[in-house]
């Protein structure tokens, strides 16, 4: 197994960093862009902000395939074909001659983008001992935040000066060529044993994930966490294009800087959780990211940006915890375990905005804080559920 900070870990690492890195610059290139389509194509709001939601869908979709299929015939070949798939898709949605072309474009890459995602973490769980897989998870979402940083500032400021369409040949061209170095350094699996891909033993596979209440409560923390983040930040987008804010996709797609916090969050996961168990880390993620979503109530663009940065601290140091601690309590068939939860977080995604977008047209931003708050509440509760049940057992296990 790979000790951590050794040769083989670093490469490993820093490889699946990249290879993230190229997935989320592919599937967050078009959330600056959002007022700019809806306006190309004369479509409502909602409408628009199906352009992100419809890749959402198909990503969760695919990963009920790719798991199963991961554990039988290996990790690796899924995550390069599907990387390189993709960032070809992203060069032809950039000649969609209408949105009906642009959606089915956007649904045929999300599908492609959960090839590395569904089998990332378990690739990990083979290859590295449990302290290296701590600090590798906590980096490799990392290359999440820096691509959804890189897609959405990308796509905003291209977008600015020659129209949206260019933005998605710049990211096509730079997913070329991370795809090309991803193929090339991440490194050859020594611990990876397959097991035939049988469609019984997957379906039971998924049942017991799914009647495990360990993985269930982490599935729910991370489904309904993105369900909320992520969808705050497409209705930012249409809050500060319009007045008294009036900014342009330029800036929108600066705003998303503020993913930077999630970087960070991320990278400090791995310390917090030598000092708090994983499920406190999960109910302090969550704490601050109800805290940083009330701050965005200020009428200020300064606030906002802060509430948005303390938002995405606490979304990913709760998401770090949440998919490690699946990849450390999956009995059997990790792959297929951890694409689970991965199909829980991005069909929150894809659901989160037609459950916020009455709040959106009834009270505008504060009906979106208040709908978030009642759904972070419950996550919270799951969280200090999982808490108390781990503490029972070790109470049990000491009394012992």
């Amino acid at each position: 197994m790979i000790e951590p900070r050794t040769r083989a870990w670093w490469r490993a690492t820093l490889a699946l960093c990249l290879g993230s890195f190229t997935v989320f610059i592919n599937l967050y290139v078009a959330q600056p862009l959002l007022p700019a389509i809806r306006d190309s194509f004369d479509i409502s709001t909602l409408a628009a902000s199906s352009a992100m939601s419809v890749s959402m869908l198909t990503l969760a979709l695919s990963l009920l395939l790719y798991g199963p299929l991961s554990d039988a015939i290996g990790r690796a070949a899924i995550m390069r074909v599907t990387l390189l798939l993709a960032s070809v898709c992203t060069l032809v949605m950039a000649f969609a001659p209408n949105f009906a072309s642009l959606l089915a474009l956007r649904a045929l890459q999300g599908f492609l983008l959960g090839g590395l995602p569904a089998v990332a973490i378990a690739w990990m769980g083979d290859e590295f001992n449990k302290p290296a897989l701590l600090l590798a998870v906590g980096l490799y979402i990392s290359g999440n935040t820096l691509g959804g940083i890189g897609g959405r500032v990308i796509g905003g400021t291209v977008a600015e000066q020659w129209g949206w369409h260019s933005s998605f040949v710049a990211i096509a061209a730079l997913s070329l060529a991370c795809t090309w170095v991803f193929w090339y350094a991440l490194p050859t699996a020594q611990q990876f044993r397959p097991s035939a891909l049988r469609v019984g033993q997957a379906a039971r596979d998924m049942r017991g994930h799914l009647c495990d209440p360990r993985l269930i409560a982490a599935y729910l923390i991370g489904g309904f966490n993105f369900f909320i983040f992520i969808n705050q930040y497409s209705y930012v987008t249409f809050r500060l294009s319009e007045a008294p804010f009036s900014l342009t996709s330029q800036w929108l797609g600066l705003i998303f800087l503020t993913y930077l916090g999630g970087t960070l969050g991320s990278a400090l996961s791995g310390r917090i959780a030598r000092r708090l168990s994983q499920p406190a880390c999960m109910m302090l993620g969550i704490g601050v990211l109800m805290s940083g979503s009330l701050l965005t109530l200020m009428p200020s663009l300064f606030m906002i940006i802060a509430g948005l940065t303390i938002n995405a601290v606490g979304f990913f140091l709760a998401h770090s915890m949440a998919s490690s601690w699946v990849g450390r309590h999956a009995q059997r068939a990790r792959g297929s375990a951890s694409s689970l939860y991965l199909v829980f977080y991005y069909l929150g995604a894809s659901l989160g905005g037609f459950y916020l977008e009455p709040f959106w047209a009834r009270w505008q931003w504060g009906g979106v804080i208040a709908a978030s708050l009642l759904v972070l509440l419950g996550t919270f509760n799951v969280a200090a559920w999982l808490w108390r049940r781990e503490r029972r057992m070790l109470d049990t296990s000491a009394a012992a």
